[in-house]
């Protein structure tokens, strides 16, 4: 009997082929399977994936993910304008917030994000962001997690992009990140039962 292939895909409790981190925890499963790597568009949307990537810089996004609807509450929904009109008052309530990050250096980010983001057309930020996914076709499929990069071209272009903007937190790593969760890049394993549906 032949050794498993390290970072390959799995089956599931279901019998099906996932990633592997998408079974690490039960919080991931349905991560996994219905949101990871399907398209997403709008800025309102956009803003909250950036602004929750920033947010995981340093920590595991299970920590994130379990506090999502946390964050939404303090972030009014991660609603650019609403935020945007944050006063001093809901930046102190925003570090005093148990059921957050409480990162100084990122809740200034989401804030001044916002405030940039506010000025800008609508869907400005979704045709920004989505002008930088790859041609997939050029991309092979990752057969095991140690294929999927942690940057690529793109997304450090995204990055420079973004910060001559004026946008903060979202260095190469962050972006290519966003651009995984959002579905620019397609990175669920070859094997992975979750691939077709992404």
């Amino acid at each position: 009997m032949s050794e498993p292939v390290t970072g390959a895909a799995v089956p599931g409790p279901d019998g099906a082929l996932r990633c592997p981190w998408g079974l690490s925890t039960e919080d991931y499963v349905a991560y996994h399977d219905e949101e990871w790597g399907r398209p997403v568009h709008g800025d309102d949307a956009l803003f909250e994936r950036l602004s929750l990537e920033a947010f995981q810089s340093g920590l595991s996004w299970i920590t994130i993910l379990r506090r999502r609807e946390t964050f939404r509450a303090a972030f009014s929904d991660f609603k650019i304008a609403a935020v945007a009109a944050f006063t001093d008052a809901d930046r102190e309530r925003l570090l005093a917030d148990p059921g957050i990050i409480r990162n100084r250096a990122k809740v200034d980010a989401t804030l001044a994000n916002a405030r940039v983001l506010v000025d800008w057309s609508p869907g400005e930020l979704d045709e920004l962001i989505w002008s930088y996914a790859p041609d997939a076709a050029g991309r092979p499929a990752p057969r095991v997690l140690g294929d999927v990069p942690a940057i690529t071209d793109e997304s450090k272009a995204l990055s420079k992009e973004l910060k001559k903007r004026g946008l903060r937190f979202v260095g190469p790593t962050t972006a290519y990140a966003l651009m995984q969760a959002c579905g620019l890049v397609n990175d669920h394993l070859a094997d992975c039962t979750a691939r077709t549906r992404a």
